[in-house]
């Protein structure tokens, strides 16, 4: 058996964005329904809006009812034109009735037909838990708060999709 030669292969063309609020328009949607949740969330993504260089005159935050009304409050604001990215806030959390199912599955599908139909990165900072304790821990400033992974997250895909197109 012939000895196999050691190749290494040339690098990877790899396009990622970074995370920088600065010079962004971005618009969060977020529900007031488990608003002792949602708040937190709003927190978490206001605070890494500010951390990450935003300012005030550049983000919009409008409330909603609830999670089943945010995919078209943020096919709303992504059709504006004035945002390049769109954050959806919310939480629901898993009942005795089949209701969670219906609420957490549209508000998904909506979000991601709303990201598709538009071509704005939406992003899905919904909560869809068991417990309220899983939404307490998913929400707390001091941990893993998901309203700011999700804020995070738009900036990253703002970055992305402006290097996608100086490359095609």
């Amino acid at each position: 058996m012939a000895a196999s030669t050691a190749h290494t292969p040339a690098p990877l063309h790899t396009v990622e964005g970074e995370i920088t609020a600065r010079g962004r328009r971005v618009a969060i949607a977020a529900a007031r329904f488990n608003d002792f949740i949602v708040a937190s969330l709003l927190d978490g993504a206001t605070g890494a809006w500010r951390s990450h260089g935003g300012t005030a005159d550049d983000l919009l935050i409008a409330r909603v009812p609830g999670a089943f009304e945010l995919p078209v409050a943020v096919r709303k604001l992504a059709l504006s034109g004035r945002f390049e990215a769109v954050v959806a806030l919310g939480c629901v959390i898993r009942g005795d009735t089949p209701h969670f199912d219906y609420v957490a599955g549209e508000c998904a599908r909506g979000l991601t037909l709303a990201a598709v139909e538009t071509g704005v990165p939406v992003v899905f900072g919904v909560l869809t838990v068991n417990t309220t304790e899983q939404a307490l821990e998913r929400a707390a400033i001091n941990g893993m708060n998901k309203g700011g992974e999700a804020l995070e997250t738009a900036l990253e895909m703002i970055s992305l999709f402006q290097r996608l197109e100086q490359q095609v």
